[in-house]
């Protein structure tokens, strides 16, 4: 048997594994590698010299002619790229196949020789891929983010669109016995989503009931009075409210964004008005940060997506977990919006089949963060109250543990034993 934990990141692991990912600096790491495993053993030729640097300056004007934009943005015109750009891209390629042909003419060759062989092979025959290829089940995007000292790094991704049919294929189909498990793999008591997220079609499923007394270690808040986080009234009346709450709990808190923006938005309004430290992530790198939450009384980190998941910190340490919205995937980021795209050409509802699915199970493992022992006690608090007034709200509320619920803000201080 092979047991998947964490499988509710199974999807996104699939696309990652068989997807493609092609940037400037990993054909930069490969020409560092082969140049000091190569003097190293002095085995350095001037016909591999000059091809490294042939490879590293068709590599950097190659990645500079692609489409401008931040972040992650979808490959549109690839066919007019290449028609403007074919012979920049051929050059490249011409280049990964110089390597190769000067490490296979080295008179002796170190063992690793053919493994940078093997690796500019491999990154000649995904380039080729993620500019060329007309697969109809894979998105085809850019990243370009700034890496350590403002350093920008522009990648190529081609990532599938429904990694069903590859896992039937090179998984389901192969083994035996597979069990997925997850403290958050069930959406709305079942498991349809994850069944039609990773093809899965026959398979015996089992939700088991948690050791944790969550009605009296918990209490899920959800003020009724705040504005609509899409409006531009949210932030001035959730740094208030965020304010209040971490007087009530004296500070112990994560709180955690769905956008780096709101985040910073939301620090900055509250320095000098929260009496307990606080921390920013990006201030410094995350095991420094949570050390430091570890270690400092009252302590308030406030944090996106990568707190959200596989961070344990038990006791009181932390009391409270404040999370802004309800934590929808970015609907123009390319993935996503091709697998919507995908849900709504097969007649399907993309919406409630997929992002809504998706989102509960982010908001689970945000508010998973608070419950880690038996001993653990504290506040939930959502400041979208979506979750409330709309009709996909039903699906986020079934989902949840059976936590104590109010809208009542004099609840969470009652529990917090204030004014008894």
């Amino acid at each position: 048997a092979v047991i998947f934990d964490e499988a509710h990141e199974l999807e996104d692991v699939a696309g990652s594994y068989f997807g493609i990912s092609v940037s400037a600096a990993r054909l930069e790491e490969l020409c560092r590698d082969v140049e000091a495993s190569l003097q190293r053993n002095r085995t350095y030729t001037a016909g591999l010299s000059g091809a490294l640097k042939s490879l590293r300056e068709r590599a950097a004007f190659f990645f500079s002619l692609l489409p401008e934009g931040e972040g992650r943005f979808a490959f549109e015109n690839r066919r007019e790229f290449l028609e403007e750009n074919g012979e920049e891209f051929l050059g490249l390629q011409r280049s990964l196949t110089h390597i190769g042909s000067e490490l296979e003419n080295l008179p002796s060759k170190p063992e690793e020789v053919f493994a940078f062989a093997r690796r500019a092979q491999e990154l000649q025959v995904q380039l080729g891929f993620a500019m060329e290829s007309e697969d109809s089940n894979t998105v085809f995007w850019i990243e370009r983010r700034r890496t350590g000292r403002e350093k920008l790094n522009v990648s190529l991704q081609a990532t599938p669109i429904d990694v069903g049919p590859v896992l039937r294929e090179c998984l389901w189909s192969k083994l035996d016995t597979v069990v997925l498990t997850s403290a958050t793999l069930a959406v709305g008591g079942g498991f349809e989503y994850i069944r039609q997220r990773l093809g899965i079609e026959h398979a015996r499923d089992l939700v088991l009931p948690s050791h944790f007394d969550y009605p009296n270690q918990a209490i899920l808040y959800v003020p009724p009075d705040l504005p609509d986080p899409r409006t531009p009234q949210f932030s001035i009346k959730a740094a208030e409210r965020i304010r209040k709450l971490l007087e009530i709990t004296r500070g112990r808190a994560f709180v955690l964004f769905t956008s780096y923006a709101q985040m910073r938005d939301i620090y900055q309004r509250l320095l000098g008005e929260v009496e307990f430290p606080m921390l920013l992530q990006g201030d410094a790198p995350k095991s420094a940060l949570l050390e430091e939450f570890r270690l400092t009384p009252n302590c308030v980190l406030f944090a996106t997506s990568s707190f959200w998941q596989g961070v344990d910190v038990q006791g009181e340490q932390l009391s409270c977990v404040i999370i802004d919205r309800l934590p929808f995937a970015v609907p123009s980021d390319p993935v996503v919006a091709a697998r919507v795209k995908a849900i709504d050409a097969e007649g399907g509802n993309a919406f409630f089949q997929y992002q809504v699915p998706a989102a509960v199970i982010t908001l689970k493992q945000g508010f998973g963060r608070l419950i880690r022992s038996l001993h653990d006690r504290g506040l939930l608090a959502l400041l979208d109250n979506r979750i409330l007034k709309k009709q996909y709200g039903r699906v986020f509320v079934e989902s949840l543990p059976n936590y104590r619920r109010t809208t009542d803000i004099a609840q969470v201080e009652k529990f917090f034993g204030i004014g008894d």
